[in-house]
């Protein structure tokens, strides 16, 4: 894949990030190490795209453990977490980043690059508040103005996002003739082209409407999001995702990869995801499928010693299972687990990219909402021919992006005979498979949420999804509690939501008080 971020941008953007933005600002104020008048809003905007989406991977490293991709080494389950750098990254780099940007735009009257600002607060906000819930914004960013900053409601804080993505799709519709716009280095996402910008924002506002199924109605939520999805995304050239170099690499790489070599702790991969592929949870029809083409480029089996097995038999583990597997031998045991992260990976090889909004994703909600304005519900059968279309469309393009990566490791298997015994078939016999491919009339919504599921890996909103279903069997078949979840602190009870991390509630304790709630309480718009 072409890496997105080339050596010179990560080294301006390195740069920027050691030099100015780390030590620009300290908690939740700009201290006097360099004033903000000396930066242009280029300067500023790549160091917030690199928070940007190390937020989204610090939500991940342990969503991605409720959601049940991967589970702690040995394969624990995750307790209670406060993301603390979701926190982090949002309040100290780049929401008073983003209030410079915009300050500066307004006054140079540079529209596209308020655009670009206000699609990032919108974004940044989402994960916050998807994480937490209640979350400062209103009175967040003044410096010594205010250092306890109250906490605005989810419902208003979504009322926000609505607002400055709709005010940055106006912008971007209308001219601009500043000569102020994002440049090639410092747009780090699709470098200064506005075009993508704003496909980019009409997306990401069908993803924030279809959160709200339980608040706005299921029909409601949906047909806003199929309004905006329809000048969304296009093709997968337009994903929002970040790359790296072998300089500068992904931390997946670095926290899978890299720490099972030298011997420190790492995640394992979880069976919820590998029976979405191997047929267990969804049987393929066709006898010459035995998986689904993807599932090399997420996983490997291990022996042990960091090296694959040769069984070419992929048995996740069981979240809270102590090493099982959901892979049972002939009397009905269970076989221990032999799955890590595939070492060269589309995820998590040393240049993947990150990815945060996809055109799969985009093809899913559109899917899901054709279904629910058709009448849907988790457990009817059946979906209008244009839904349909959109769910094999999400297949293939996640297929497309992905297949670089999987005939690059299907060529390192041509000597081995194990492999050669039981080929992986092609995306286009997994696609035509009819367990896949089984017609509009029989289409269920776990059909869609099972495919984006897949798609979506590594990507916090699948915990997302997962709330706004309240973890539904008849959507996620086979989603169980872990299985020592009866010796939690919350036996019986789904993680839901994370708390305020500590350093919060040192220096604004009133306000995290008001606001605090357990980890298995819904946040609003699950209720």
């Amino acid at each position: 894949m072409k890496n997105i971020l080339k050596t010179i941008v990560v080294l301006f953007l390195i740069t920027l990030v050691s030099g100015c933005s780390k030590d620009f600002f300290d908690v939740n104020t700009p201290t006097a190490a360099t004033d903000a008048s000396e930066l242009s809003m280029n300067d500023l905007l790549g160091p917030v795209i690199y928070h940007t989406v190390y937020a989204q991977y610090d939500a991940e490293n342990v969503f991605g453990n409720y959601t049940q991709y991967f589970v702690g080494e040995g394969g624990t389950a995750a307790g209670a977490t406060s993301v603390a750098g979701v926190w982090s990254n949002v309040y100290l780099y780049i929401l008073p980043n983003l209030k410079v940007i915009r300050d500066k735009a307004k006054a140079a009257d540079a529209k596209h690059f308020d655009a670009v600002a206000q699609i990032l607060t919108a974004m940044n906000l989402g994960i916050a508040t998807d994480s937490y819930e209640n979350i400062p914004y209103s009175e967040a960013a003044q410096a010594s103005n205010n250092y306890a900053p109250a906490f605005d409601s989810q419902e208003s804080i979504y009322t926000a996002i609505f607002s400055l993505l709709d005010n940055a799709i106006a912008e971007l519709e209308g001219p601009d003739n500043s000569g102020f716009e994002p440049n090639s280095k410092s747009d780090l996402i699709y470098h200064g082209d506005m075009s993508k910008w704003l496909r980019a924002a009409y997306t990401l506002k069908a993803r924030y409407k279809l959160h709200l199924i339980n608040k706005l109605g299921a029909t409601k939520a949906a047909q806003d999001a199929l309004t905006a999805i329809a000048k969304g995304f296009t093709s997968n050239k337009d994903d929002f995702q970040m790359g790296f170099d072998d300089l500068h690499i992904n931390p997946w790489y670095s926290t899978e990869v890299m720490a099972k070599r030298t011997g420190n702790y790492f995640h394992n991969i979880c069976d919820q995801l590998i029976e979405y592929m191997d047929g267990r949870q969804f049987p393929f029809t066709d006898s010459l499928v035995k998986r689904d083409p993807r599932i090399i480029v997420y996983a490997q089996p291990d022996n042990g010693k960091g090296e694959e097995d040769g069984s070419n038999e992929y048995r996740g583990f069981i979240s809270g299972g102590s090493g099982l597997s959901g892979v049972t031998d002939s009397v009905g045991d269970s076989l221990r687990a032999n799955t890590d992260f595939r070492e060269e990976g589309f995820y998590t090889n040393a240049t993947a990219p990150i990815v945060i909004l996809s055109y799969s994703e985009a093809l899913f909600i559109k899917a899901e909402a054709e279904f629910l304005v058709g009448g849907g519900t988790t457990t009817s059968t059946g979906i209008s021919n244009t839904g349909y279309d959109a769910y094999i469309a999400g297949i293939r393009a996640n297929m497309e992006k992905l297949n670089g990566s999987i005939e690059k490791i299907k060529s390192g298997y041509r000597d081995d005979t194990t492999y050669q015994k039981n080929p992986d078939v092609t995306p286009t016999q997994y696609l035509a498979d009819p367990s896949i491919n089984m017609g509009a009339a029989n289409l269920k919504l776990q059909d869609i949420m099972r495919q984006k599921y897949i798609a979506n890996f590594l990507n916090p909103e699948t915990y997302v999804d997962m709330r706004r279903y309240n973890y539904s069997k008849d959507v996620f078949p086979g989603l169980d509690l872990p299985l020592d979840n009866d010796q939690s602190e919350f036996p019986g009870k789904w993680l839901v939501r994370a708390q305020y991390p500590s350093t919060e509630t040192q220096r604004n304790p009133d306000n995290v008080a008001k606001n605090q709630k357990s980890p298995d309480e819904p946040v609003w718009w699950m209720q």
